[in-house]
């Protein structure tokens, strides 16, 4: 068998970060590995060198590929022959490094895969936006909701005019876990998230309004035009939002209201998209993901179910259970690591993807998340003034 053919092997990639008591580096790498087209191989897993290489033999990598620092990996990828370098990078750090790393890795040529939010400001976001159209690489940033079936569903069903003119739309992101003061109990997760170092100029807004940003957007195809926000720190002694709430203003006239919070008691990971147009409704909850409601206008409301009849061909494509069988947040991921790795495949054999195939988040839509939490922040500091987006 041809190994070097990336039609005749796995799609191979490093991870930056997601070691130990990481959350989110385990969800990626299960993600990654769910249909058996992708191969993590190399890692640099934590910022602590020895906590990295531990992390590494945990996940059997070889040694010489279990590195303790991030640019380590990068230098001896580089030295190794083209034939069995990494295709892609997956980085899954706290925020702050997000950049640093993303920018090496294209400026040597390689594919990446980032957690969002993408980078802490437009000016960074930018420059990966130029470094990834200079070296022409595929840049994935994992806004795992759009990989929902029932997403692209919804999606498909607002985008071909299924409920008409877009009027309104309500997103809502609600989470209860930051409601006392978390971060001082030595959870690691909420320490760095309201840390302005690490996280950025914001919290809530950033860990969890830039999905909501993001879905709103995907599903509508309608950009952001003005913002009137209200930012809050509930909890004692944070400096960082843990509150947010906004109204929008969309290009063609519609309105939206968007809000995210982590201080909502009882709420687990409530996200939430409505989408009111001139013809229907259609309503999706990221904690019943496998249901669609429809509502035509003078007609019953309708069900639709990931797997049953009557989807489109993308809601098909992310789909791998027959219906009533639970797929969740875990295939979602997978969907668009899926997307990334039809994509490089192509860019390796010198083609176009099928966008169909290759369907996922690029570093565009990270950059306008990037620029659209600076904006919640400029209309939230003028005290509720417009704030316009371009």
């Amino acid at each position: 068998m041809n190994t070097s053919n990336p039609s005749h092997r796995k799609i191979r990639y490093a991870m930056v970060g997601g070691g130990r008591d990481a959350f989110i580096g385990a969800v990626h790498r299960k993600a990654a590995a769910l249909d058996g087209q992708i191969e993590l191989v190399a890692g640099a897993l934590s910022s602590q060198p020895d906590k990295a290489r531990a992390s590494g033999q945990d996940l059997f990598l070889a040694d010489d590929r279990n590195h303790g620092r991030w640019q380590d990996l990068l230098e001896d990828e580089l030295k190794r022959p083209a034939n069995e370098r990494i295709d892609f990078v997956s980085i899954v750090t706290p925020n702050h490094l997000h950049h640093p790393v993303a920018l090496a890795f294209v400026e040597a040529g390689f594919h990446v895969v980032c957690d969002k939010p993408l980078v802490h400001n437009s000016l960074q976001a930018q420059e990966l936006v130029a470094a990834v159209a200079r070296k022409g690489t595929v840049f994935g940033v994992t806004h795992n909701y759009t990989g929902y079936p029932m997403v692209r569903q919804m999606r498909e069903m607002v985008r071909s005019g299924a409920i008409g003119t877009v009027r309104k739309v309500l997103v809502e992101y609600n989470q209860g876990w930051l409601a006392t003061a978390t971060e001082t109990t030595g959870n690691k997760q909420a320490l760095w998230r309201m840390d302005p170092a690490q996280s950025g100029l914001a919290g809530a807004m950033g860990d969890i309004g830039s999905h909501a940003e993001n879905l709103l957007t995907s599903v509508t195809g309608l950009e952001v035009e003005a913002i009137c926000a209200d930012l809050a720190a509930m909890g004692a002694g944070r400096t960082l939002d843990d509150d947010a709430n906004m109204l929008l203003r969309l290009r063609g006239g519609a309105r939206a209201v968007l809000v995210a919070s982590q201080i909502c008691i009882g709420s687990e990971n409530g996200l939430r998209l409505r989408v009111f147009g001139s013809e229907g409704t259609v309503d999706w909850q990221q904690e019943q993901p496998s249901r669609l409601i429809h509502a035509p206008l003078n007609d019953a409301p309708r069900t639709l179910t990931r797997g049953g009849p009557g989807l489109c061909e993308a809601a098909v494509r992310a789909s791998r259970l027959p219906s009533g069988h639970p797929e969740g947040f875990i295939e979602a991921f997978a969907n668009l690591y899926l997307g990334v790795a039809a994509d490089i495949r192509a860019h390796l054999a010198g083609n176009t993807a099928d966008p169909l195939l290759a369907d996922y988040p690029r570093v565009e839509d990270g950059a306008r998340g990037v620029k659209f939490i600076e904006k919640v922040l400029e209309s939230a500091a003028s005290r509720q003034k417009w704030t316009t987006m371009y």
